[in-house]
């Protein structure tokens, strides 16, 4: 399988949690579509104390998988927005 581009795209986006709003990554984006996982290489802050858990309302917005040999968080539909 292939992996994803080795240079991270120049997009950047906010992602918060839907929830409650509370400012959960940083994020080099790539394409224009919705927001379905996020490689842990292109997270440039990370505002979380636990993995795929927002640190204010502690809902579960995400889970630990590999995507393409390469180690992602799968977001959960409607769980997060960016901006």
């Amino acid at each position: 399988m292939a992996k994803p581009n080795k240079k991270a795209p120049s997009k950047a986006v906010n992602i918060f949690c839907a929830k409650c709003g509370c400012k959960l990554y940083r994020y080099r984006k790539g394409g224009k579509g919705a927001l379905v996982k996020c490689f842990k290489e292109r997270i440039t802050e990370d505002y979380t104390s636990a993995l795929g858990v927002c640190p204010d309302c502690e809902s579960v917005f995400g889970r630990d998988t590999l995507i393409r040999g390469a180690p992602a968080i799968k977001m959960i539909g409607g769980k997060v927005r960016m901006k």
